[in-house]
């Protein structure tokens, strides 16, 4: 159990809770929800002894184990895999102590560390840390390779998969979905369902959250408010009682009305593909959850382009990829495409299929391998990926960055604008410096949004964005008149802003007909054919690397001769292993009888001791006796096998 009783906590000079009370009970899978800069990660470090509280208590129960993931990575050159297994300790010094015991002859000693390595599962433990790897995207190639030759974002994913491989009866996971793709997102939703301990979650993926969470924290108000159930179940309840609250009923109401005037609107575009469908349904879902962040501090709209192309940007048999001095890697071949005004497409693929080189192409970013593009004459493209943050000018404030777009644009209305991305008052005229990745991104996106586009190309827009900032882009990107391209493992976002799916994999583009469940359908296909084929591969490399076929069959026909030479001998040995396993039970029935203390006191019981007695003795002779009878047969079978072998 871990509880907070009259918990006050201060960052510098900022308060973050204030006699916050919380109970959370062993087993329980709870999200922790709030905006940035409320205390989230303070209270994990709160839970892992970094942080004291002013005020109150925090009691744990004891002998908990707890599991976190860090916020960063060393590059080191020890192989992932290794780095996975350094995350059980006890293991690892186990492992430690048998090296050692195995150097110095101590074998008392070497037999007692096996018994505790098998105890902690450590036989299994490559195993097992090999899935945990392959589970978050990464190849069986790639598990030999240092630490240090991987990008940040593939660090990230080393340190979650040993922060899963740590034994832990308490696992804290902070943003542990920001540098994952949809497939590996997917894969740890399963397991952490399957985590028998208690989990606590900070995340700003809605699914996520309701997939994995059966209790919701919200920090609100300096205090910590629990709900039972899921993230939806946490939005409606809390939405009846912000309903309650006269203030928030009209703020509310007009949300709600917003959302349904464009849900009206894009009723009469739907087609009958089975994503414009889901669309639909999320769509008319969106005016009910919108109604729970009615105080939301971000409200903004992505106005489109007045004039548009027909198409906006096609491909023609193009190869896309990257130059190397050697030549090119080609990700996609034959891409084929014409990119019509109001176009709502999600691509889904496999890692590393070609996602985000499909994007850069379109945004002529990246050029072609061959093929061309051609743009239509209004093409006004709104470009967001997570490269673009480091872009920006550190030392310029979010006015100055709107005001070098458009000179001329008037100061209420760049204060006005940027208000709706959260930056109010002075924070317009903040340095750049100072803001959190979460601050970036908003401003990143409010950048695109200025420049109203008629088509927007976001990659992973959603990362570094808080559950407030990841609705208001959701209700903006699912108004958005203009096309949208989208790569994103926010599902919530893609149910509610995109009508059609294109698959990238195998080296193709190609249109996929059907939603996220259908996919998810794919995938577990996908990876069943990809087990079958690698099964079939390894069994044909086997064969091509044995005897010719002929020569086979000779060697069958050997094995069953030897087989049958070798039966005699294998029934007297197990013969002989059956009676040990007798006469040692019945020996032991005998000692047990001679344990008796009464047996060795009592006069009268002298004959009973006498033939126990006897009997231990002519057990322990005919033991011996089965003892060498199974000793010779296993000698004469091992060397009859070596010369027939030979």
């Amino acid at each position: 159990m871990i509880s907070l009783r009259q918990v006050s906590l201060q960052r510098g000079s900022q308060s973050l809770l204030e006699a916050a009370d919380l109970t959370l009970h062993a087993g329980h899978k709870v999200g922790i929800v709030g905006a940035n800069g409320t205390g989230k990660s303070s209270l994990f470090k709160l839970l892992l002894g970094e942080l004291a509280p002013e005020r109150g208590e925090l009691e744990m129960s004891g002998g908990q184990r707890i599991a976190h993931m860090a916020q960063e990575v060393e590059a080191l050159e020890r192989s992932i895999l290794d780095y996975v297994l350094d995350g059980d300790q006890a293991l690892r010094e186990a492992e430690a102590a048998l090296a050692s015991a195995q150097a110095y002859g101590q074998a008392h000693r070497e037999a007692e560390l096996h018994g505790t390595i098998e105890s902690l599962n450590g036989y299994s433990a490559p195993a097992r840390a090999a899935q945990l790897l392959v589970g978050l995207g990464f190849g069986q190639e790639d598990l030999a390779r240092p630490l240090a030759s991987f990008s940040g974002g593939w660090r990230m994913r080393v340190n979650l998969a040993r922060t899963l491989f740590t034994p832990s009866d308490v696992l804290l996971l902070d943003e542990p979905t920001n540098h994952l793709d949809l497939d590996a997102l997917l894969w740890l939703e399963q397991w952490l369902t399957r985590y028998p301990g208690t989990l606590l979650l900070i995340s700003h993926d809605r699914d996520f959250l309701d997939a994995v969470c059966d209790h919701i924290v919200h920090f609100e108000r300096r205090s910590l408010v629990l709900y039972r159930g899921n993230y939806t179940t946490f939005e409606r309840t809390r939405a009846e009682k912000l309903a309650l609250q006269q203030a928030e009923a009209a703020k509310q109401q007009a949300r709600k009305e917003e959302i349904e005037r464009f849900v009206a609107r894009f009723r009469y575009k739907a087609t009958k593909a089975r994503q414009a469908q889901s669309r639909l349904k999320m769509l008319e879902r969106m005016g009910d959850i919108a109604v729970a962040h009615a105080d939301s501090p971000f409200h903004f709209r992505i106005p489109c382009s007045d004039k548009v192309s027909q198409p906006l940007v096609l491909l023609n048999d193009a190869a896309l990829g990257y130059r190397h001095r050697d030549g090119g890697v080609r990700q996609l071949e034959a891409v084929n495409l014409a990119l019509q005004p109001g176009q709502r497409i999600g691509l889904l693929g496999p890692n590393g299929a070609g996602k985000s080189t499909l994007i850069k192409s379109l945004t002529a970013e990246l050029p072609l391998l061959g093929g061309e593009r051609v743009e239509g004459e209004h093409l006004a493209i709104g470009y967001f990926a997570q490269h673009q943050l480091e872009s920006l000018d550190l030392s310029a404030t979010p006015f100055l960055h709107v005001q070098r777009l458009s000179p001329t644009a008037a100061d209420a209305e760049i204060r006005r604008f940027l208000g709706g991305f959260g930056f109010h008052g002075d924070d317009v005229f903040e340095d750049v410096s100072r803001f959190s990745g979460g601050e970036k991104a908003r401003l990143a996106l409010a950048l695109v949004a200025w420049q109203r586009p008629n088509l927007l190309l976001l990659d992973e827009p959603t990362n570094h964005l808080d559950l407030e900032m990841r609705e208001a882009l959701t209700e903006a990107l699912a108004s958005f008149e203009g096309a949208v391209i989208v790569v994103s493992h926010d599902r919530h976002l893609l149910r509610a802003t995109v009508d059609e799916f294109w698959r990238v994999a195998d080296h193709r583009v190609t249109p996929f007909d059907g939603d996220l469940d259908d996919y998810r359908a794919w995938l577990k296909s996908r990876l069943e054919e990809q087990r079958r084929e690698a099964r079939h591969d390894k069994a044909e490399r086997q064969q091509e690397e044995g005897e010719p076929r002929d020569d086979r069959k000779a060697s069958r026909r050997a094995a069953a001769e030897l087989r049958e030479k070798l039966r005699p001998l294998k029934r007297e040995r197990d013969q002989a292993e059956r009676e040990m396993e007798k006469t040692q039970a019945a020996l032991d029935n005998v000692e047990a009888e001679l344990g008796d203390a009464e047996l060795y006191t009592d006069d009268a019981r002298k004959d009973e001791l006498n033939t126990q007695l006897a009997r231990r003795g002519e057990l322990a002779t005919r033991l011996e006796e089965l003892e060498q009878q199974w000793l010779s047969a296993e000698e004469r079978l091992e060397a009859m096998e070596a010369e027939l072998k030979g």
